[in-house]
């Protein structure tokens, strides 16, 4: 069915809900929708939690009796199976709504398409791919991890004009202006955990928690800690502000663990050792249930996570500043390329200024998602169902 004019007015309206809950909803993606009967919105909702009412379901409350023969907005198709709550297609069906308008379609190859073609078995008019960048924007990790039971992994690290993260003496605060250490918190609260290496606590003794000036979700904290070097009186070990585990190796002290554990931190032996295999990890994290995860390591994890092909945006910040000296930590330390055409380069990227600051981001190019295409590829094929 071919859009209306009007579509894209109420589209842009249902992301601007999905993107005010980004990080509150779990593995869950963020969700919006609105309801428009008669040139009025009469209904609109947002997938607030993970097990409770989707978009839909808040929006139909909302609209009551006006949703009958009212048009749907939904920035993701709806859901047509039972999980932690009944099918969103149904709630439309049951309240007699007339037309259904969707940004993009489920991901997910065992259930996309679905939604859709309930509806229309039902005689609900649909409208598909309606501001479909924007809608698949809003599910960029969840789309990775339904896709392929791994984590969404952001790498966030701030540098010196030389691409440095800190001096030859360990000092690095603060690198960034005021406004870009606001705009890290606020990337903390949309990913369900934080991940840092031990030097990193060594170094630093870091909270690792969200501070806005408005409340905001702390992540989970994960250490990567290979030798089980966490000492307990860090400040993330004794503050029980939030989950804490530590990702370490079959060889790491049987009573550090214990101690540790009796604090109330989770110990998670990875493998055999004598290092922490990240790929292994990436993929425990997912089967707890981890869908999205901010590295805020220092240059050897990073160099690592790189390495391994885990990481899914870079995103770097860098300040004005210049500090020198060759032992000062860079941004990634790892076994580059011999070439510099042989030298990772990142894909889709965006620059910002931040004051006197910029921010520059990006996807690296041997690791375009995959699943991204194939999500395409499933819009353009359900939007002929």
């Amino acid at each position: 069915m071919i859009p209306r004019l009007d579509d894209e007015f109420y589209m842009q309206l249902a992301i601007q809900m999905a993107e005010r809950v980004i990080g509150q909803t779990s593995i869950n993606p963020p969700v919006g929708c609105v309801i428009v009967h008669g040139g009025r919105v009469v209904g609109m909702g947002a997938h607030l939690m993970r097990g409770e009412g989707h978009a839909e379901v808040h929006a139909l409350q909302m609209a009551g009796e006006h949703a009958r023969g009212a048009t749907a907005y939904v920035t993701l198709e709806p859901c047509s199976h039972y999980g932690q709550t009944p099918p969103c297609c149904s709630r439309l069906i049951e309240a007699g709504v007339k037309r259904v308008v969707v940004g993009c379609v489920d991901p997910n190859p065992q259930v996309a398409g679905r939604g859709l073609t309930a509806l229309r078995d039902h005689g609900i008019e649909v409208a598909v791919s309606v501001l479909q960048k924007e809608a698949a924007s809003l599910i960029t990790m969840f789309a990775k991890f339904i896709l392929t039971k791994m984590p969404y992994v952001t790498m966030k690290t701030a540098s010196t004009l030389d691409g440095k993260i800190a001096t030859h003496t360990g000092d690095s605060q603060w690198i960034t202006n005021a406004d870009v250490r606001e705009r890290v918190h606020a990337m903390r609260h949309r990913h369900q955990a934080i991940m840092v290496g031990i030097e990193t606590v060594l170094q630093d003794n870091p909270s690792l928690t969200t501070r806005l000036s408005v409340p905001a979700l702390n992540p989970i904290r994960i250490i990567v800690d290979s030798k089980l070097r966490l000492p307990l009186n860090a400040r993330l070990v004794k503050d029980n502000a939030v989950p804490t585990w530590v990702l370490t190796t079959a060889q790491a002290d049987e009573r550090t663990a214990y101690s540790l554990k009796e604090q109330g931190v989770r110990v998670i032996r990875v493998n055999d050792g004598p290092v922490v295999d990240l790929t292994l990890a990436m993929k425990l994290c997912a089967e707890e249930e981890i869908g999205s995860i901010l590295l805020e390591g220092g240059g050897t994890l990073n160099g690592a996570m790189l390495k391994a092909g885990l990481i899914d945006r870079v995103l770097l910040m860098i300040a004005p500043k210049i500090v020198g000296h060759p032992e000062a930590p860079s941004v990634f330390t790892f076994e580059g390329a011999a070439s510099m055409q042989d030298a990772m380069q990142l894909e889709d990227l965006q620059v910002e200024t931040i004051g006197d600051n910029v921010m520059i981001s990006g996807s690296p190019l041997n690791r375009r998602l995959r699943e991204l295409r194939d999500t395409q590829e499933v819009d353009a094929a359900c939007s002929q169902v």
